[in-house]
């Protein structure tokens, strides 16, 4: 065989034969790219499309009433009520719960107020997919004061809050420092400095 026909056989074997290098580098950059997606899956949060708990807190609820044997029914039946009527509301102030058929009961909590935001799962809303959030206040109680129940996507829930929260701190300041721009400005010394100044000014135009 000819050398130049073993050098294009050559040629088409190697361009035939996948680079280790560049699929390393394929695989690398695909890899990147689920983290990238997965992260984004997992902090993005539509507070929109979460107005009540996942169906499966009710299986939840079945769960945890048979553990009472005799008295799982009435257990399960505030459970029950609970979950037919509990509702969230994600508003630009802040977030509220509301449940109770015959005593009805809301919290309403704005995101300045919130200061711990955690993420709680048992083992059996591990096996089903849920999670609990539950929300303290700088209110000095121990426990807390707001639990969402029924998350499916606790942790995005919990990055969402915590938004929300240095957000509306972060405006806070700024409020309190356009404020106190405002008070220094009607100060009555400052006012009676510009009044002297003022006098000066029209001494110097028109002096005696």
């Amino acid at each position: 065989m000819p050398p130049a026909s073993r050098a294009g056989d050559a040629d088409a074997r190697y361009n035939g034969s996948s680079d280790p290098l560049s699929t390393r580098a394929k695989r690398g950059a695909n890899t990147s790219e689920s983290h990238a997606v997965a992260e984004e899956s997992r902090t993005s949060f539509d507070p929109m499309s979460f107005d009540r708990p996942h169906e499966s807190l009710l299986t939840y609820y079945i769960l945890i009433s048979l553990c009472g044997v005799i008295f799982a029914p009435f257990i399960f039946i505030p459970h029950l009520i609970k979950y037919k009527t509990m509702r969230y509301t994600f508003d630009h102030e802040g977030v509220s719960m509301k449940w109770g058929f015959f005593f009805r009961k809301e919290v309403y909590l704005t995101y300045r107020r919130l200061q711990d935001i955690h993420v709680t799962r048992n083992i059996i809303e591990r096996w089903l997919g849920l999670a609990k959030v539950p929300i303290q206040t700088a209110s000095g109680t121990s426990g807390a004061t707001m639990t969402i129940e029924g998350c499916r996507d606790a942790e995005a829930l919990r990055d969402h809050l915590y938004t929300r929260m240095r957000g509306a701190r972060e405006g806070q300041v700024a409020d309190g420092e356009s404020g106190a721009h405002a008070d220094d400005d009607d100060d009555p010394v400052v006012l009676l400095r510009e009044i002297r100044d003022a006098l000066r000014d029209l001494h110097r135009e028109h002096p005696s």
